[in-house]
């Protein structure tokens, strides 16, 4: 997957954190918690990605 489909699905899954936290009213609901794996597991791929490039 390319940085910038990467950077694409950061922002779709950080837009859908914020509709869940707004939805729950909370940060500790499961849910919520559950985007926010999703969103740094992302997160964690594209610096992976990025550090490749750096590396290649």
């Amino acid at each position: 997957m390319d940085c910038l489909e990467l950077m694409s699905q950061i922002e779709e899954a950080r837009q859908q954190l914020h509709r869940l936290q707004s939805e729950y009213g909370s940060l500790l609901h499961p849910e919520v918690i559950q985007q926010s794996v999703v969103l740094d597991g992302l997160i964690n791929q594209y610096n992976r990605a990025k550090m490749k490039k750096l590396i290649n």
